[in-house]
């Protein structure tokens, strides 16, 4: 039988409070006789009592307290690990590098730490990074794979993959905030984007992140239907599309720190 973690605080919690008052008050009953005497005595044994277990109470409270982040962080970890394998199988099928999410992913939370996103915003962030191209999965290799420039149906069929990725992200508990990024990273500053039209700050600040990256990482990778560009032309386009497809602060924020996230997507792939 599994014992819970509080059960077995409170257990012990009245175990040794009965064990010390039954023996405190036959130790003072035996030693003192007087009933002022042992008054006294009674609120120092209260007061060495209320102390005592308050100590033993934080320090089971927080040995328990740090098993559960430790199993926490190795749940946590387990779902990073599965879903990197997914994601990895999901970009050979895209016929990406093997280390494309991975890369942008460590890029747009290096981006985000230095745009102030903290704590489980971050978290949700990374998770959004890693799977942000989650709805492609639906789609079919005649259009995901195409070595050429798609037709307009097949180009709405290809417009479908941020409902689909965020709709499925909805159906895991432990990644529905983390849905801004697949939902939103097609969504351009001057509100030309798609698959909802938001313009400037509408757009989460998360999908605004990303969107730097990926730009980047799209134009100085190899794809099926073009060759990497040069680097210098890769940073001269984002110069010249902020304002219009991406946020200008965001992709002045990430070249004054370009050579450090750069550094966080080569780390993706050692």
């Amino acid at each position: 039988m599994t014992i819970s973690p509080q059960f077995r605080t409170a257990a012990s919690y009245v175990l040794l409070s009965g064990l010390w008052i039954w023996f405190s008050d036959r130790a003072l009953n035996a030693m003192v006789r007087g009933q002022v005497q042992l008054t006294f005595l009674q609120s120092i044994k209260g007061g060495l009592f209320v102390l005592i277990t308050g100590v033993l109470l934080y320090w089971m409270i927080g040995r328990d307290l740090r098993r559960l982040r430790l199993a926490n962080h190795t749940l946590r970890e387990g779902h990073k690990q599965t879903l990197r394998v997914l994601v990895s199988a999901m970009d050979i099928r895209h016929k990406e590098t093997g280390d494309h999410s991975d890369r942008v992913m460590r890029m747009s939370a290096g981006l985000a730490r230095r745009a102030g996103v903290e704590g489980e915003a971050l978290r949700h962030l990374t998770f959004g990074a890693l799977l942000h191209d989650i709805g492609k999965l639906a789609l079919p290799d005649s259009v995901l794979i195409k070595p050429g420039k798609l037709d307009d149906e097949e180009m709405a069929v290809m417009r479908q993959h941020p409902k689909l990725g965020y709709e499925l992200l909805q159906q895991v508990d432990f990644l529905r905030e983390a849905g801004d990024i697949p939902h939103s990273h097609h969504e351009r500053w001057d509100g030309a984007g798609y698959p909802q039209g938001l313009r400037g700050e509408d757009i989460p600040l998360a999908a605004r992140i990303f969107s730097v990256v990926d730009v980047w990482d799209a134009l100085i990778s190899p794809r099926v239907y073009k060759p990497a560009w040069p680097e210098h032309e890769v940073l001269d386009y984002l110069r010249q599309v902020a304002g219009s497809q991406l946020d200008p602060d965001l992709v002045a924020l990430f070249l004054e720190h370009y050579d450090d996230i750069k550094a966080l997507g080569r780390a993706a792939a050692d």
